[in-house]
């Protein structure tokens, strides 16, 4: 009697505990399956560099899921895309990249994925790209403004158009040597029109989120309206008006945009290129002309130059971030562009004595 007590005394504890478990694993998966599903109804993004990166979240917000392209510390312009690449794009539905003379490689990268319903998006549609530095090595300095130029249209799949075919071949070659200066995101009024560019074509593409997309890019745009209000305050009142950067001057159309000049010893952009001794020699005499006592390098990249010309001047390196891609260190610390932008700002204030 007590043994069969003891089992029905069992059954009735353990029955609703075990409905209990089952119920919960149950939710749980469905909870699980609930997420998943959702997490694969998101917009798939891939952008090339990091600027495109972060615009991209900005604008998808919680619609999209954003990656990108290089990994950490790497430097831009001599990324050479790998196998996984390929893989990851046959996956996305929006491919960012700031067109052929930043992203040499990006025409051949898409030939090369089995995904037609792909959105290729050159985000530097619209913008009339200034031409790159093609004078004398020994001096660098500002020219004639970007403008805006005729749209062209996003390309869907491998369907690149003829005037994308007519590049292809040599724009690597422009890249590494003159053609047009990539650097378009470093002035912040025409990374409100890279931004408006990435709205327009997840709006075409995911057009059920067409107007949180276009919401989220304008809330960006009064962002990046009010850096640029802050970056014009910022350098209006300084002693000194020209940039000396011991790095590849990324910073065109930043300069031409707030009136600054800058000079710079290394010819065009490619991080392969050396400055000739002449070039440096000459920048060091300019130090020790003006005075000046900062001289400025790029990010990702090993400063030798710069630092050969502080130790014969005197002068502090500081860094002018030019945002193609980030540290593994600046990723954990969630830097952003503004953030970028800004210190860059305040780093500029110090070099050229600004009130």
């Amino acid at each position: 009697m007590k043994s069969s007590k003891k089992k029905r005394q069992w059954r009735e504890y353990a029955f609703p505990v075990l409905a209990a478990g089952l119920l919960a694993l149950v939710a749980g998966t469905a909870l699980f399956s609930g997420a998943a599903a959702a997490e694969a109804a998101k917009l798939k993004v891939t952008a090339t560099i990091f600027p495109l990166y972060d615009f991209a979240r900005q604008v998808g917000g919680d619609r999209a899921l954003v990656s990108l392209l290089l990994p950490p510390g790497v430097e831009a312009h001599t990324y050479a895309p790998r196998p996984g690449d390929m893989i990851r794009l046959g996956n996305a539905d929006v491919f960012l990249y700031t067109g052929e003379f930043m992203e040499p490689w990006a025409e051949n990268l898409v030939k090369g994925v089995d995904n037609p319903a792909l959105l290729v998006v050159d985000t530097s549609r619209g913008i009339e790209l200034a031409e790159g530095d093609e004078r004398d090595e020994h001096v660098h300095s500002g020219e004639a403004g970007a403008h805006a130029a005729p749209p062209q249209e996003e390309h869907h799949g491998h369907d690149h158009g003829a005037s994308a075919d007519a590049h292809a071949g040599d724009a690597s070659d422009h890249h590494h040597h003159h053609g047009k200066d990539p650097h378009i995101w470093l002035d912040p009024v025409l990374a409100r029109t890279m931004v408006s560019t990435i709205a327009e074509a997840f709006a075409a593409k995911d057009p059920a989120g067409a107007e949180i997309y276009r919401n989220n890019a304008e809330s960006y745009a009064k962002e990046l309206a009010a850096l640029d209000r802050e970056i014009t305050e910022g350098l209006s009142s300084c002693e000194r008006r020209t940039i000396l950067y011991g790095g590849h001057f990324a910073f065109g159309y930043f300069a031409r945009r707030y009136g600054l000049e800058h000079v710079s010893p290394y010819p065009g952009f490619a991080p392969d290129a050396e400055p000739s001794p002449r070039a440096v020699a000459e920048l060091v005499e300019t130090m020790k002309h003006t005075g000046a006592s900062v001289i400025y390098h790029e990010e990702l990249i090993d400063p030798k130059v710069a630092r050969a010309i502080a130790t014969e001047t005197g002068a502090r390196l500081l860094l002018l971030h030019g945002a193609h891609n980030l540290s593994r260190e600046e990723r954990e610390q969630g830097l952003t562009y503004l953030r970028i932008m800004r210190d860059n700002l305040a780093r500029l204030r110090e070099g050229l004595a600004c009130r």
